[in-house]
């Protein structure tokens, strides 16, 4: 009865590898093809314009507190995890670190939007999307693998926003941040374990915030001028690194 479950863990395995490699080699692929992709002056738009206790585009600025608190009460939960998870602390760390620090990137891009502002915004969001990457490779494929892509992925995430700066061209960023997003959720059905649903909630709320993104002004005027996409856009993806959080506490409890 052992050797059936043995042979489906190998082949299973293969098949992520495989997979992993033809989803990358897609994206690569048509990274090339499609030429450069500049940053839309309009983005930095937002509807919402309001001017709060000196503050322009207060509420976008100050909804950035979500990331801030998430990040800290990951700091927290990680330092203070339990055995297992101490294998993967730095990993953990520098995830919430990253998200911690978008909190102010983001006030500060939003506070004055521009392309020179918006690499504060962009640089600690890349750091997070690849260290998480990487956390979860660690966890669920393996160790020694997650711990030694760790550096190379932070590196590579941290270098798409200086190309960007550099060239005007967002294809780089877009694949760390797109690729992280699909590949995620292809790790979460091919290794499954407890505490996924956490994860699957994140990714959830991480398509619903980009979804509010794109629909800023659709939203404002929604609402009657109340909150915009992009604020509601904020908070949602604030909820991401929260519920990651919430992960690592289920974990500090009962193991």
């Amino acid at each position: 009865m052992q050797r059936p479950f043995m042979l489906s863990s190998v082949y299973l395995r293969l098949a992520t590898r495989v997979l992993v490699v033809m989803v990358a080699l897609m994206m690569i692929l048509s990274w090339w093809m499609n030429g450069p992709i500049p940053q839309d002056r309009l983005y930095h738009e937002f509807a919402d314009q309001r001017n709060f206790l000196g503050i322009d585009h207060a509420v976008d600025v100050l909804s950035n507190s979500v990331f801030c608190v998430a990040g800290i009460s990951g700091i927290y939960l990680t330092r203070v995890g339990c055995r297992q998870l101490r294998r993967f602390t730095n990993l953990y760390l520098t995830f919430f670190i990253a998200v911690t620090l978008t909190a102010f990137g983001s006030a500060y891009y939003h506070y004055d939007p521009d392309n020179t502002t918006l690499v504060w915004d962009r640089l600690p969001m890349s750091v997070g999307f690849t260290s998480i990457l990487a956390a979860i490779i660690a966890e669920r494929i393996n160790l020694k693998l997650g711990q030694q892509l760790f550096a190379p992925l932070v590196t590579a995430g941290i270098c798409s926003v200086l190309y960007w700066q550099w060239q005007d061209d967002l294809r780089p960023y877009f694949l760390v941040q797109f690729g992280t997003l699909l590949t995620l959720p292809l790790l979460l059905l091919l290794y499954r374990r407890p505490g996924s649903h956490y994860l699957w909630l994140g990714i959830a709320f991480y398509v619903l915030a980009k979804v509010l993104e794109v629909y800023d002004t659709q939203v404002y005027t929604l609402t009657s001028s109340w909150v915009s996409g992009h604020t509601l856009k904020h908070l949602s993806a604030g909820v991401t690194p929260l519920l990651i959080a919430m992960k690592i506490a289920d974990e500090t409890r009962y193991r």
